[in-house]
């Protein structure tokens, strides 16, 4: 496969957000053994254990406010019922993850965490704009990274903002990736991938193993990085760092923070 091509190997020169000497730990919805992912109780246990990358998710409720959450409803993690698109943020902000803690807008979310990376995922069409409002309003650019299932709303949030900002691709865009990247030459391929700067992907989809020695060099010479979700195991995340991965993202942030430390870095 030529890999060759006049466009500069990104990898030796990331974004603020993926500049790291070492592989990095995402906490996944934060840290809670008790049921409270995405809560801000759960994000200060994850920054407590070192991490200073956070995921979570956005969805905006019928009056306009971005809520950090991963579901559409209310109904799996909360004591209260119904779709967030559709009930007004008064009735959203009465709700309880696990009868205990409130849901936090994602202005809440991005000020209890001074210094912290994001990884937003974008759940919504109508999370777009509430997002880069709050990119530009926070000078977020070198500190977010921004996806979401949907490459036409991630699209969307990167054509609203003022300076580019890390992404990973959308579904469809990640397909054609994992299709066409063993086959193309370099140059189209970086082309293809042009708003990328991270793959973010399960270990296996549908039975195709997508993390292996081979994809995570080929993406290293594309000048993409990989982080590779949602990984709860020490022996797992021993494997994937041992591959070279350049994050992993967890429920366990205690494990992943044990892991870590054992290699002598910071999570």
């Amino acid at each position: 496969m030529a890999q060759g091509g006049n466009l500069p190997n990104r990898h030796t020169a990331p974004k603020p957000y993926l500049d790291s000497a070492h592989p990095v730990g995402i906490a996944h919805r934060g840290f809670s053994r008790d049921g409270l992912e995405n809560s801000l109780t759960a994000f200060h246990a994850a920054r407590e254990l070192g991490f200073a990358y956070l995921e979570t998710d956005i969805n905006t409720t019928s009056d306009g406010v971005a809520v950090v959450f991963h579901d559409a409803t209310l109904d799996r993690t909360t004591d209260g019922r119904g779709a967030i698109s559709e009930l007004p943020f008064e009735q959203v902000r009465a709700a309880r993850i696990g009868g205990r803690e409130p849901i936090a807008t994602l202005d809440e979310f991005i000020e209890a965490l001074p210094g912290a990376r994001f990884n937003i995922d974008v759940k919504d069409s109508g999370s777009v704009a509430p997002l880069v409002r709050a990119i530009e309003h926070y000078g977020l650019h070198d500190r977010v990274c921004v996806a979401s299932f949907s490459e036409r709303r991630r699209r969307k949030v990167l054509a609203g903002l003022s300076r580019p900002v890390a992404s990973s691709p959308g579904q469809s865009l990640m397909a054609a990736y994992f299709l066409l990247s063993p086959w193309l030459p370099g140059a189209l391929v970086r082309r293809l991938m042009r708003s990328v700067d991270v793959l973010q992907i399960p270990v296996a989809h549908k039975g195709l193993r997508l993390v292996t020695a081979a994809s995570v060099g080929r993406a290293h010479r594309l000048g993409l990085k990989v982080h590779v979700w949602t990984i709860n195991e020490p022996a797992r995340m021993e494997e994937l760092l041992d591959l070279g991965v350049d994050g992993v993202m967890t429920d366990r942030a205690d494990l992943l923070a044990g892991v870590m430390r054992g290699r002598g870095w910071q999570p």
